[in-house]
């Protein structure tokens, strides 16, 4: 008889915690052992050996690992799965945790994730594979020198106003940053803006640089259909589109739309009781970076006429099948309409971006995974995400 033995891992950079637990039903958790190691995964193959030798068993066994996702990424995984040891990660919003706890420890932790691996408590993190890692990484080192720029801008605007200079149009144009090179200040302040504007400059070009080798990696073979699809949305640019691809992997591991918009948390909440109704926000579970970068997609979409397309997203559309054009059109319209009309009944502008984002992954999903040709019983073509 094969027996199971789960292994529940707090990790840390500076120590791993291991819990060795088998599931039973009926009777208490069989913890076979509890040990806190050096964060090296050797130190938990050597705990596994001794788990072995303990308990006596050699042919007949089954052993697994898993650790929440965290700051060590994929490394731990790849690791032991070299090893031959089974290892998954969990998603940390999707795992069963006790009602009114106050007690946090690595022990605890580590305790909880071995329940959660006995009894199902919990969804697997899609592991990408080497290439898309990869280029996930890039891609979020670009965002990474965006925000700095957008704080190096802060900073200027911020020390140009503390010496009485206040500029009254648009900021950042070219206008602007002539107007900030000209500026007359005294010298040891025209020196500080100096140096200020040379850092903005060579983080602006560093970022087009990056820009353009987001656009390579997008003309390649495996990312560039895909990549041309999602361009023909409006409010999704190279960027956006090869996040989504090498971050979502596959997207038809989501049943339907709106379970793809639950995993980037742009889902909304509700805390009901009886007849009380009380709806909350977009629960922010999931993905981060792509939720974040969806909402900056759709305030791309809530701007300009309903309807109409520029030549940048005609010329994105251009090389693309008319099924894909015909789909990708009626969301524009149909997304651009919904902000319109939310803002027209009185909601607020943010929370008509968060219901235009999740209904924009909704289509997303749909175009890539080929749900593009849905119609309704009267006959009227209707998005992938009013199904199911």
């Amino acid at each position: 008889m094969n027996r199971i033995i789960k292994i529940g891992m707090d990790v840390h950079s500076t120590n791993y915690t291991l819990c060795a637990m088998e599931p039973t039903i009926g009777a208490e958790d069989r913890i076979f052992g509890q040990v806190q190691v050096a964060p090296d995964y050797k130190e938990v193959i050597c705990f596994i050996e001794s788990l072995k030798m303990k308990l006596g068993f050699f042919d007949h066994y089954s052993i697994e690992c898993g650790y929440e996702a965290g700051c060590l990424g994929y490394t731990l995984y790849h690791q032991l799965m070299c090893a031959g040891i089974k290892c998954v990660i969990l998603a940390p919003t999707t795992m069963l945790t006790p009602q009114g706890q106050r007690i946090k420890t690595d022990k605890r932790d580590a305790h909880l994730i071995a329940q959660c691996l006995c009894y199902g408590g919990y969804h697997p993190v899609y592991i990408p594979t080497g290439e898309d890692d990869a280029v996930k990484e890039y891609l979020r080192m670009r965002d990474d020198h965006k925000l700095a720029l957008k704080k190096l801008k802060q900073q200027i605007n911020a020390f140009v106003l503390r010496h009485g200079n206040l500029y009254a149009g648009t900021k950042w144009t070219i206008k602007h940053v002539t107007w900030l090179k000209k500026l007359e200040l005294d010298s040891m302040y025209r020196e500080t803006l100096d140096e200020y504007m040379v850092s903005y400059e060579e983080q602006e070009a560093k970022i087009e640089r990056y820009d353009q080798r987001i656009e390579e990696i997008a003309a390649e073979a495996r990312y560039k259909k895909n990549a041309e699809k999602l361009g023909c949305f409006l409010g999704i640019s190279t960027h956006t589109a090869l996040s989504l691809i090498v971050e979502t992997g596959d997207f038809k591991r989501f049943a339907k739309g709106n379970t793809y918009a639950a995993f980037l948390g742009l889902v909304p909440g509700e805390r009901s009781s009886s007849k009380n109704v009380n709806r909350l926000g977009i629960s922010k579970a999931g993905n981060t970076h792509l939720r974040c970068l969806l909402i900056e997609a759709a305030k791309g979409i809530c701007k300009g006429v309903i309807g109409h397309k520029s030549k940048k997203l005609r010329s994105r559309q251009s090389s693309q099948p008319a099924n894909v054009i015909a789909y990708a059109d009626k969301a524009n319209t149909r997304l651009r309409s919904k902000y319109y009309k939310m803002i027209r009944h009185g909601k607020k502008k943010n929370v008509a971006v968060a219901a235009v984002a999740r209904e924009l992954s909704c289509f997303i999903w749909g175009m890539m995974t080929g749900n593009i040709s849905i119609t309704s019983g009267t006959g009227t073509s209707v998005p992938a995400v009013s199904q199911g």
